[in-house]
């Protein structure tokens, strides 16, 4: 083998490497502005749950609102995401003329379709605490995304976790 062919290959290999050990940029997940003006007890409380070292991100939902977060296979709101749900359900009252749109997820384990299924229960579970809690159902709509909008892309169960969620997203 020619030495030309050899520094060829040698460079060929050199650049494989570096193209593989560079990843992609991580993506940043963007936020809504604080639309409310007035929502003292709804941002003291999410202040409150945002000072716990819970280890979540606050996936896609329009702030001072957070996420709920829910169990493998459950659509059942309960535990720490009581406290979150009524966060939420304050904000909105407090804002009447807002639309949410309540956005269920799942992490991406099971078939589509039982995801989408699992999806829609869970935002429809948030819905019924909410209108519960005194919001009006008519600032609230509902959309499964299933595993199509996933916030980690990981094979373990921080991952899996924080795509079990319910997003409440502000759309006027």
């Amino acid at each position: 083998m020619s030495s030309e062919k050899v520094l060829h290959l040698a460079m060929l290999v050199v650049l494989v490497l570096g193209l593989s050990l560079t990843g992609c940029s991580k993506k940043t997940v963007e936020t809504a502005p604080d639309v409310s003006g007035s929502t003292e007890g709804a941002a003291g409380a999410s202040e409150s749950l945002e000072s716990e070292d819970t280890g979540i991100m606050e996936g896609r939902t329009s702030g001072p609102m957070v996420p709920v977060y829910f169990a493998f296979d459950s659509s059942k709101v309960e535990g720490e995401q009581v406290q979150r749900i009524e966060t939420n359900a304050e904000f909105i009252k407090k804002n009447p003329n807002l639309t949410i749109r309540i956005e269920g997820n799942c992490d991406p384990r099971g078939t589509q379709e039982y995801n989408l299924a699992l999806g829609e229960r869970r935002a429809q579970s948030a819905k019924r605490y909410l209108v519960n809690l005194g919001v009006s159902a008519d600032q609230l709509t509902t959309v499964s995304f299933g595993e199509e909008k996933l916030l980690l892309f990981g094979h373990d169960e921080i991952s899996w976790a924080q795509n079990r969620r319910d997003d409440f997203v502000i759309v006027k």
